[in-house]
């Protein structure tokens, strides 16, 4: 459903961090086959399945056959281009040996770090996280209803008025509102209170399924309220959620596990002074961060989609 004006905008909290993860050794194949030479070094199956994990994003619009034909390739030229980097002693240079040790140590990182997120991310994990979300939905209050918005309170008034004398709200709807839903008779599907503008949710929730407001002024414009429907919000089915929790546990996990390095570890900042670095509050760049969790799991919408919160 097209987002109603009514509704307050908002935005998703997005992964703070992206672990390379990828570069992590599977599980060993049947078959590793060779798949082509460059001056006697092999280049393997093996190698191919990394390279594409690695090279993801811009192998996406690639049917499998042109793909597979492009690693390959690269991974020819990448082993005759190495080759002739060697030639001219380019792993001397001091610039590839700093680039070589951060290579090694962000590769070292994501291994590890891959490794405790997996351990963490139990069954037993999941439904607590589950169970303690779904604690804090359960007994909340979801209003089902729909609405007609107007420019000026004239108007609103003389919609209410064939309202009362009987005029269908959906079909009004259908001609009047300016809203986006409006071809759907302004149904607004299921909401919480706090997913709607104020003025309009003070109204919503205190009337009575099957009753009609009386013009209702907020920033949008001039609204006529029918509540349709009122129930108790119910949490999602674990296995809606299960994708979510799964990658808020692992990433929890990591973030704990690298907090609990720093706490232990002899950091010093140079860039600095020394009572500035050891302040609790002081901001510090972070290895990773778990997706931030939202308090409380979104229920299914009846094939709607949520209104986004503030």
């Amino acid at each position: 459903m097209i987002a109603s004006p009514v509704m307050k905008t908002g935005s998703r909290l997005g992964f703070a961090a992206c672990l390379a993860v990828a570069l992590l050794a599977g599980p060993a194949r049947a078959e590793d086959k060779v798949l082509a030479k460059v001056n006697g070094s092999e280049i393997r199956q093996s190698d191919v399945a990394l390279a594409e994990e690695e090279l993801g994003p811009s192998l996406a619009q690639m049917d499998p056959a042109a793909k597979d034909e492009n690693v390959l390739s690269f991974l020819i030229d990448m082993k005759v281009v190495a080759k002739a980097a060697e030639d001219e002693k380019i792993a001397d240079n001091d610039e590839f040996k700093k680039r070589l040790a951060f290579a090694r140590n962000r590769l070292l990182m994501d291994s590890l770090l891959a490794s405790k997120g997996k351990a963490a991310t139990t069954d037993e994990a999941e439904k607590k996280v589950y169970e303690d979300a779904a604690k804090q939905i359960s007994g909340e209050q979801e209003v089902h209803a729909r609405h007609i918005l107007v420019e000026t309170e004239d108007e609103a008034k003389a919609i209410k008025a064939e309202l009362d004398k009987g005029a269908d709200f959906a079909e009004l709807a259908k001609k009047k509102s300016k809203d986006p839903g409006a071809s759907d008779g302004g149904d607004l599907g299921f909401f919480t209170k706090e997913q709607m503008v104020p003025e309009f949710s003070e109204v919503a929730f205190k009337l009575d399924p099957g009753k009609i407001s009386d013009p209702v002024k907020s920033q949008f414009g001039w609204h006529i309220i029918k509540v349709e429907e009122k129930r108790n919000r119910k949490p999602p089915d674990f296995d809606q959620v299960k994708g979510q929790i799964e990658t808020y546990v692992t990433r929890k996990a990591q973030a704990e596990y690298v907090g609990k390095l720093r706490e232990a570890a002899k950091i010093e900042r140079m860039d600095k002074p020394a009572e500035t670095a050891a302040k609790p509050d002081a901001p510090k760049p972070e290895t990773v961060k778990p997706e931030t969790a939202p308090a409380k799991p979104e229920a299914a919408k009846d094939s709607k989609m949520a209104p986004a919160k503030k």
